[in-house]
């Protein structure tokens, strides 16, 4: 949905899972897709890689991860945000445009890579090759490919204040989308988006992950 997208994989301290999950699912997914210009948020939990939670906002346009009022809400954090954020570590974000997306139902599991590319026209090249013959494959339901704004994406806020580190911010993010198939889902990703060719491409760092849906709201 839309022309943007936010990015985020995260652990939580274990005494902090049943605040988190209250804070999250009770106030922070409502007030983001409240902003205007978001339009969905989902959260995953990991099934394989890390860290265990990825959360996919998706949003209008770029423009929008650095109006007025999405940054109101980050310098300005709920007393629920600022007691839960110091429990949330190893923080990756990554504030993206959506350079091609394709599919028309959302998928109950999504398979995650991100990367920071040394050839960007090689991988793009390589990605719009592939991705079609992902979502070509049983069970697949959407593709997405999504390039960080690396500036934006390191913008410092209060909210980014209340964080025990900063996060990382990969430049290059894929998913898949796939319907209720983990083996399928992972033998097209692994097959047809495979760290060798990634990497011949131009891809460095990759990190993989499978997931799966825990909570949605569309606005």
């Amino acid at each position: 949905m839309g022309g943007g997208a936010i990015t985020i994989w995260q652990d939580v301290r274990p005494e902090a899972r049943e605040d988190f999950f209250a804070w999250h699912n009770g106030e922070h997914v409502p007030e983001r897709v409240g902003i205007p210009g978001f339009l969905r948020a989902r959260r995953y939990g990991a099934l394989a890689g890390a860290p265990e939670f990825f959360t996919l906002y998706e949003t209008a346009g770029p423009e929008v991860h650095s109006s007025a009022a999405y940054l109101e809400r980050l310098n300005h954090p709920t007393e629920q945000t600022r007691r839960v954020a110091p429990m949330m570590i190893n923080n990756v974000r990554s504030l993206c445009r959506v350079e091609w997306s394709r599919g028309h139902v959302a998928g109950g599991l999504m398979a995650t890579l991100r990367f920071d590319a040394q050839d960007a026209h090689a991988l793009l090249a390589l990605l719009h090759e592939r991705l079609p013959k992902v979502l070509a494959r049983p069970g697949m339901v959407a593709a997405h490919l999504c390039l960080a704004d690396k500036s934006a994406s390191s913008v410092k806020t209060e909210e980014k204040k209340s964080r025990p580190t900063a996060a990382l911010v990969p430049g290059w993010v894929v998913l898949v989308e796939g319907g209720a198939d983990r083996e399928r889902l992972e033998l097209a990703t692994d097959e047809l988006l495979d760290e060798r060719s990634l990497v011949a491409a131009g891809a460095k760092d990759v990190q993989r992950g499978v997931y799966i849906l825990q909570v949605s709201l569309s606005r």
